[in-house]
């Protein structure tokens, strides 16, 4: 599809829970993209954000963002966001009786996300996450009598939530469910009934012009890992590891980028294991200061593990960029990360929670130089084959363009 022909389509919201986060460079990827190809992107934040570092890329995001109110001043001015929302829209009175029991939080936010599409020419609603995203962008489409469809990473389909999240019901009433591995399309199919046809694959992807290949340093010995310091990424299990290739008398130096609520529990297991002097924890670092330290590594640690409650990665970002790069990685077999880290093909993979595995794997890439160069070559190639952002966005393009050419959202369920 050209520009030209591009530009004559509605625009699609995306709804979001916040806007920026740090974590989160796949949603300002597929943004970019989309925004490449000249597809026009208007962007809903639902909360307020809460971090303090973004990244540099976000600079280069053209959509405007909204940041819809998410309290409102007492019964009188929701009662006349609801009536406007029933007066205005072309299937305001109808979804509004569908809404019992809802959350009145998620059905102003849809009003005023409706409104916004009656009022701005969008034609359809994608969420990422589904969850709170997912909720309000659901009853906002039926409101506005348009499409929306999402796409569902990993906490959102496996953690153990406290409040039921009614994805079976999302799943059903929306024009498509997009998930970023083929694990999760399985998972999303037997454990939530979503029927055949609705759910489909499409990998994060990167901007492969800005992720250049060089083989890996023959003589670089730094492992770097990358992530939220959470338990799903199995940070623990890696100080674990260096332990024990420090037992057998290595040297070991590893530097783990990232910030988050196990930093204490971290910083005291390095401790106790003596790793004071090699192993750091360096904070938060910026996508290009992380690029540097891609560069310099030998390895990319990403140990993930299945979480107490059930939270566990999808397929992290960081293994795409490092891949891309041409940094040799070792991650884990949980969830889609196998058709990413191909074992002894893109990658090594070790047993999920295993510091014995984890550490064998990490000493075999450190000393063997040509296997470091051949899963190089061959990770970034499959990064080129199925990863790039450009062809995985458009990708994404004709899930929308079938959705707003299908009958609109319509409610049918509490959700």
């Amino acid at each position: 599809m050209i520009m030209g022909e591009m530009m004559t389509n509605p625009k699609v919201g995306y709804v979001l829970k916040r806007y920026p986060r740090f974590s989160e460079t796949f949603i300002v990827n597929e943004i970019l993209a989309h925004e490449a190809a000249g597809q026009p992107i208007e962007i809903f934040a639902l909360r307020d954000v809460q971090e303090t570092h973004f990244q540099d890329i976000l600079g280069r995001v053209r959509a405007p963002v909204t940041r819809v109110p998410d309290r409102f001043g007492g019964p009188d001015a929701l009662w006349s966001l609801i009536s406007a929302a029933g007066a205005r829209l072309p299937n305001g009175w109808h979804a509004i009786a569908q809404m019992r029991g809802m959350e009145g939080q998620d059905v102003a936010q849809a009003c005023c996300i409706a409104l916004a599409c009656a009022e701005r020419d969008i034609g359809h609603l994608h969420a990422h996450f589904g969850t709170v995203s997912t909720s309000v962008a659901r009853l906002a489409a039926a409101l506005a009598g348009i499409s929306y469809s999402f796409t569902a990473h990993a906490k959102d389909i496996y953690y153990d939530y406290a409040e039921p999240q009614h994805l079976d019901l999302k799943i059903r009433d929306a024009s498509c469910v997009v998930t970023v591995s083929d694990y999760n399309v399985a998972h999303i199919r037997d454990g939530f009934g979503a029927p055949a046809g609705k759910v489909r694959r499409i990998y994060n992807g990167l901007d492969l012009d800005r992720f250049g290949y060089a083989p890996p340093q023959p003589g670089a010995r730094d492992i770097l890992a990358v992530g939220r310091l959470v338990e799903k990424k199995g940070f623990h299990i890696l100080i674990e590891a260096l332990r024990l290739l420090r037992a057998e008398g290595r040297d070991v130096s590893c530097r783990i980028v990232g910030h988050g609520e196990e930093h204490e529990n971290l910083a005291l297991q390095i401790e106790g294991a003596e790793l004071s002097d090699t192993v750091r924890l360096v904070g938060p670092l910026s996508q290009a200061d992380v690029m540097r330290e891609m560069r310099s590594a030998a390895l990319l640690a990403c140990p993930c593990v299945v979480g107490a409650d059930g939270n566990r990665d999808g397929l992290p970002t960081v293994l795409l960029e490092a891949m891309a790069l041409g940094l040799p990685c070792v991650s884990t077999d949980v969830t889609g990360i196998p058709e990413l880290v191909r074992d002894r093909k893109t990658g090594l993979i070790a047993a999920e929670g295993d510091p014995e595995a984890l550490a064998a794997s990490m000493a075999e890439l450190l000393d063997d130089a040509d296997l470091r160069h051949s899963l190089s070559r061959d990770g970034r190639a499959l990064i080129e084959r199925e990863f790039d952002v450009a062809l995985n966005a458009t990708a994404l393009r004709e899930v929308f363009g079938g959705a707003m050419s299908a009958p609109a959202a319509e409610l049918r369920g509490v959700a």
